[in-house]
């Protein structure tokens, strides 16, 4: 498995939502991101979970969404590195990762985004 600090890794993290298009940028709305070793196991029965988007997303809220907590994506450190032969596949493992958890913000679906080439 690749090493990697978690401060070099949540330095990829936000250079992966730097490069996320300003008009996007601009839009995204009460969502907070996270950097974590692992996911809970308890939490999901999903294997390789690299990234986590936990809230309600844009396309979804309506009037009633108001005083409530910041919606979460999470990026998971320890499967994204298990999975990479190089500093460079992280880099981009984690950029896709990103884009994918972003994308769930604003209601796109896992099946889109497999079709979009960001699955």
């Amino acid at each position: 498995m690749l090493e990697m600090s978690r401060d070099a890794f949540e330095e990829l993290v936000s250079d992966a939502l730097d490069r996320i298009p300003p008009e996007l940028a601009r839009v995204m709305d009460n969502v907070a991101v996270f950097v974590e070793d692992e996911p809970d196991p308890s939490a999901t029965d999903e294997a390789g979970l690299l990234g986590l988007y936990e809230g309600t997303p844009l396309t979804e809220r309506g009037e009633w969404y108001a005083g409530v907590l910041p919606d979460r994506i999470t990026i998971y450190k320890g499967p994204i590195l298990r999975m990479c032969d190089s500093q460079e596949e992280v880099v981009e493992e984690v950029a896709t990762t990103v884009v994918h958890e972003v994308a769930h913000h604003f209601g796109i679906e896992d099946e889109r985004l497999h079709e979009l080439g960001w699955g």
